[in-house]
């Protein structure tokens, strides 16, 4: 070993070297408010109820979500449509009672994968912090898709990627 080995000055120099080279890179945070990061085109959000052209649900309640959710988060329950709410019920069951608990999501997509209605999908944005655990259990008012005939704007930007890929 040489004396410029045993006094380590070769090896300070290397990592002051490495240190300051990382001064003029391309820095990887962003200004948060101002600048938003993009997400990947397979990035899983926020589950969204969806709805047809009409503004009728899509769900029927046959509960393939729910059985197909590894983390037991999906919980419904079905109801008969009754006479006069055909506007509001694509299928003669719907669900009544839709619940999406946060906490134990795993955001894997496979209740997606699932629904043989397209009924459900993850949308492309991410879930909001929250200070309660009531907060994270998000119900069927919470999930539908804004009413396309009522509300197309609205509409349109909760379809996101979506409008897009079809």
């Amino acid at each position: 070993m040489t004396f410029l080995e045993s006094i380590y000055l070769w090896n300070i120099m290397k990592g002051m070297g490495i240190t300051i080279s990382h001064l003029f890179k391309k820095k990887a945070t962003i200004q948060y408010p101002e600048q938003k990061r993009s997400f990947s085109k397979v990035f899983r959000g926020l589950h969204v109820l969806n709805r047809d052209a009409e503004g009728r649900e899509n769900c029927t309640a046959c509960g393939l979500c729910a059985v197909a959710c590894p983390a037991e988060a999906i919980t419904m329950e079905g109801a008969e449509r009754l006479p006069g709410e055909e506007h509001l019920y694509r299928e003669e069951k719907y669900a009544a009672k839709y619940e999406i608990n946060m906490l134990r999501c795993i955001f894997c997509g496979l209740c997606e994968e699932a629904c043989p209605k397209d009924a459900i999908y993850l949308s492309q944005t991410f879930a909001p912090a929250n200070y309660g655990r009531k907060g994270f259990i998000y119900k069927k008012d919470d999930l539908l898709i804004p009413h396309p005939v009522l509300e197309k704007e609205a509409y349109q930007k909760a379809l996101g990627e979506k409008a897009t890929n079809n």
